[in-house]
């Protein structure tokens, strides 16, 4: 199917403005939600280049719109970390089987969000910033994002276990999340694997993408702690169900 085909175009915008509006919500998952429609719809040598691309649009807006309540703290560490941990994803994509490690991550994450769910949130906070804690946390999120493409699964559910308020979650996790796309969209470049249709389709896909990026935001804005705690938790274990499949 094609952007210029009227019927794709509109089943690709509602793709993409569904995951605008949850990646401006949560702060991530926008290939999560998108590539569930566009998948279905687009190559994938289209499609991942199109959700890399308007996942890092969505991010750079949620970033500019919430910099005055978004702190960065443990971001650099983390993003270090998670640099380093894409390096070795790249060796264990062709060393081991890639389908069974995402069923097994993926029951994981969906069991691991099932019980979130069921247990009282403590409000802990990120406490203190620790090198080695966050640099392990960035190197094992970078290890998973290159395996299954949820390099803030990790760092989130880290959050999640601490019970971090939804700022202090986004400042977090968000840059890394933004990093680990830019790097992602590097290597495309560097591989020539990012064509000039692929622009195309990104040009054609900002109306939703904008769209859906600002109700994102606006609805963070708009929810407490508790609602966006079982927003993340929810989308995680839909998430968890989709690598299963």
């Amino acid at each position: 199917m094609s952007l210029f085909d009227p019927a794709s175009f509109l089943i690709i915008s509602i793709g993409i403005f569904a995951g605008a509006v949850v990646s401006g919500l949560l702060g991530f998952a926008f290939s999560a939600v998108a590539g569930a429609i566009l998948l279905h719809v687009l190559p994938p040598t289209e499609a991942v280049p199109l959700m890399i691309a308007c996942s890092i649009v969505t991010q750079a807006v949620s970033l500019v719109a919430l910099r005055g309540t978004v702190k960065w703290r443990g971001s650099p560490v983390l993003i270090a970390g998670g640099l380093f941990g894409i390096l070795p994803a790249f060796y264990l994509l062709h060393a081991i089987d890639i389908r069974i490690f995402r069923i097994g991550f993926g029951v994981f994450l969906a069991a691991y969000a099932a019980y979130m769910l069921l247990r009282p949130a403590i409000a802990r906070g990120l406490g203190a910033p620790h090198r080695l804690r966050d640099a392990a946390i960035g190197f094992g999120g970078g290890l998973i994002g290159g395996l299954t493409a949820m390099p803030g699964a990790l760092p989130t559910m880290w959050c999640e276990l601490r019970g971090v308020p939804k700022d202090q979650q986004r400042g977090f996790v968000q840059p890394y999340i933004t990093a680990m796309q830019l790097s992602a969209l590097a290597v495309m470049f560097w591989h020539n694997t990012f064509s000039s249709q692929a622009l195309l389709n990104l040009t054609y896909s900002l109306p939703a993408l904008g769209a859906g990026a600002a109700l994102g935001v606006i609805m963070f804005r708009k929810v407490d702690d508790a609602m966006f705690r079982h927003a993340v938790l929810a989308v995680l274990f839909v998430a968890g169900l989709a690598l299963i499949a």
